[in-house]
């Protein structure tokens, strides 16, 4: 019973996430969702490629299941990297659709396989491994990402949240921008630039 109840506790976590992550691209123009937002060159639709990739081979080749579709390389030694971004050729329909796709198929290993059913990862120093070890790494990895997402998408129109549901939460713009100004004061106060504020709100920035 509990290998059942933990099968499908980390499977409805899996699901909810993919959502999150998701969730993150909409109302998003064609540029927003491809540009780089870090010095890395981290983009919105680049982590929905690349958990696609991962995804599907995790829940498929580990597994003696592999996705029946081809999936952009993550392995080109001449330009590594490309399953981070989406080329200009690839659309954002194609993308999240391959995404969907990709659920569909580790569902159907995920449900016809006990959590204990062996799986072989090849890139992983201790490759034998079970379904719950990879339930639970992909999951770690998409939450990763989804957080990766979060900053992104605020980045980018100060949206927050992970469903529709709980975003925009009841606080205006004036009140975020007080927060972060308590905290940039919070900061400098710690590393000596500036004494805190007294109780009559003046601060002392040591001149």
């Amino acid at each position: 019973m509990i290998d059942d109840f933990a099968k499908e506790y980390l499977h409805r976590e899996l699901r909810e996430i993919r959502e999150a992550v998701l969730w993150k691209l909409d109302g998003l123009s064609e540029y927003d969702i491809r540009r780089p937002l870090t010095s890395t060159g981290t983009n919105l639709l680049g982590l929905v490629k690349h958990l696609s990739v991962w995804e599907s081979r995790y829940f498929g080749e580990v597994f003696d299941r592999p996705f029946p579709e081809p999936l952009p390389r993550w392995d080109d030694a001449g330009e590594p990297g490309t399953d981070m971004w989406a080329a200009e050729d690839e659309t954002r329909e194609e993308i999240i659709d391959r995404y969907r796709r990709v659920w569909v198929h580790s569902d159907a290993t995920i449900s016809v396989l006990a959590v204990d059913s062996p799986g072989y990862v090849p890139w992983w120093p201790r490759p034998h491994v079970k379904l719950f070890n990879v339930l639970v790494h992909m999951l770690a990895e998409t939450s990763r990402h989804a957080g990766h997402a979060d900053i992104l998408r605020e980045q980018l129109d100060n949206s927050t949240g992970t469903t529709a549901d709980s975003a925009d939460l009841p606080y205006d713009a004036a009140f975020w921008e007080a927060r972060r100004a308590k905290i940039e004061r919070v900061a400098k106060a710690a590393v000596g630039e500036i004494q805190p504020a007294g109780p009559a709100g003046i601060q002392n920035d040591g001149l």
